[in-house]
């Protein structure tokens, strides 16, 4: 009987871990501008010579280059509408996107 008991609080566990690591996901982080919260966009702020950085479920934090920006706005210019937020109000800031799944490749 005790061994079902901590079985089943051992997979609660895991599955608490789960879910609060995909709720993260990726956020983009104002990194010279630490009291941001969400009053420009980000790409204001870029456009001001603000450094952003990208932050992981998993905490891994990484600096954005100018070409780094670049290919990104390429990519998923939806990124730079969102509202800017530093690393004080990280837990405010939303999640970036993915971008959709083009249907030739479902």
């Amino acid at each position: 009987m005790r061994s079902k008991l901590v079985v089943g609080l051992i997979l609660a566990v895991v599955a608490v871990m789960l879910i609060a690591s995909g709720a993260m996901a990726q956020k983009l982080l104002c990194v010279s501008k630490k009291e941001l919260k969400g009053e420009e966009t980000v790409a204001s702020c870029l456009a001001k010579g603000e450094r952003f950085a990208i932050v992981d479920q998993f905490g891994i934090v990484r600096i954005l280059t100018p070409e780094e920006v670049e290919l990104t706005k390429a990519f998923n210019p939806k990124a730079f509408e969102m509202r800017a937020f530093g690393l004080q109000y990280e837990k405010l800031a939303p999640r970036i996107e993915p971008l959709p799944v083009p249907k030739e490749a479902q």
